[in-house]
């Protein structure tokens, strides 16, 4: 099967990006390189193009009674503008994606706005109307992910640049965290959004398709904003302690409840979702590994599939991401350990057949970022 395009393919490969496979899309994995597109977002501004992600929109009488019951967080609280990190599960509990929900404006085309990850939009797409269907709620639900491009602006230098885009009247310095407002930057309709995954400030903005040339060259060839791609995206996450769908958490592979993947704040249990008795169950009895962070203290890189184990040699867990962390210079990583192991312990990760002395460390990894 062919590769999704981004709307910026073309303008990418302008720009000398090297492009990977992710998540069915053929998406720039770098332009310059992974370790100066990573200083600039933790020293100025770097812009992703992460049209990959999905868009659904969700309108009618019935679409918060139908987010409510797809979603494990409680939508019920978010008031125009806010956006909401949720997680979406099966009835046993385990994390299908997760996404950010946005209640959107009145006067927008829907109620609802959520974002799953990439390649992941006609599956959710299909969910919500199977369940719609079956509940016999009045909900339309549209998958718009080709009808937009979305960039995310981010870095300590990245509000004042997207400021500086912004028409005068766009007061988005006003945008607390996790909340978006409609505006126009680089002579867009944008939706605005003061999210990100990089653990520095920024926005994302979400807009038309065919206008996503026009917002990238604003920012890159007008202000000087360095394109970054996913390499980058990656080690900074990874630095936060982030999530990644089909790395993290995989519901085949690697099959993991909120609780396990320490996002257990996305479970409101005083709501009514699918999953909600087993994950119910599992904050009453307890779960047996959790999510944790790695640093080596020898040296290697941890990877994913490689094993933890503990000191007397047993495996106790696995790496599900890693890498040597640009702003530590440290060998770091995510996975699974057993929860008699605590932030601090001495583990060992197991690098091509050799045990690597290892701490459990509590993530984000870099402590002073917003």
């Amino acid at each position: 099967m062919a590769l999704r395009t981004p709307p910026l393919r073309d303008v990418h490969a302008e720009h000398g990006a090297r492009f990977t496979e992710f998540g069915g899309w053929e998406m720039p994995v770098e332009f310059e390189s992974i370790r100066s597109e990573h200083e600039s977002v933790r020293e100025d501004a770097g812009i992703f193009d992460v049209s990959h992600m999905g868009e659904i929109e969700v309108s009618g009488p019935d679409a918060e009674a139908l987010m409510q019951r797809l979603t494990t967080n409680d939508v019920t609280l978010l008031d125009v503008g806010d956006a909401q990190y949720s997680t979406i599960t099966d009835e046993e509990g385990v994390v299908l994606d997760d996404t950010v929900v946005y209640r959107m404006p009145a006067d927008h085309d829907a109620d609802f706005l959520f974002v799953p990850n990439a390649g992941h939009d006609e599956q959710m797409t299909e969910r919500w109307v199977s369940h719609r269907d079956e509940w016999e709620l009045d909900a339309e639900v549209r998958n718009v992910t080709t009808e937009y491009g979305m960039v995310a602006v981010q870095g300590p230098e990245a509000p004042g640049k997207v400021v500086d885009a912004a028409a005068d009247d766009a007061d988005l310095l006003d945008l607390s965290k996790f909340t978006a407002t409609e505006a126009e930057v680089a002579g867009v309709d944008c939706w605005v959004a003061r999210t990100g995954y990089t653990g520095e400030d920024g926005f994302e903005l979400v807009f038309p398709a065919d206008e996503s040339e026009q917002v990238w060259r604003a920012f890159v060839d007008e202000r000087d904003v360095e394109p970054c791609g996913l390499g980058a995206r990656d080690t900074l996450r990874i630095e936060m302690g982030f999530l990644l769908s089909g790395q993290d958490f995989d519901p085949e592979e690697n099959p993991r409840t909120p609780f396990e993947a320490n996002v257990g704040f996305t479970v409101k249990l005083d709501t009514e979702f699918v999953g909600r008795d087993a994950l119910e169950q599992q904050k009453e009895e307890g779960v047996t590994e959790r999510f944790v962070g790695i640093r080596l203290v020898d040296r290697g890189i941890p990877r994913h599939g490689y094993d933890v184990t503990a000191p007397e040699g047993q495996v106790v867990g696995e790496v599900t991401s890693g890498t040597m962390s640009p702003t530590l210079n440290e060998p770091i990583g995510l996975g699974y350990v057993d929860t008699e192991f605590e932030s601090g312990d001495i583990v060992n990760v197991v690098v091509r057949g050799d045990a690597k002395k290892s701490e459990i460390v509590t993530p984000p990894f870099l402590r002073d970022n917003p």
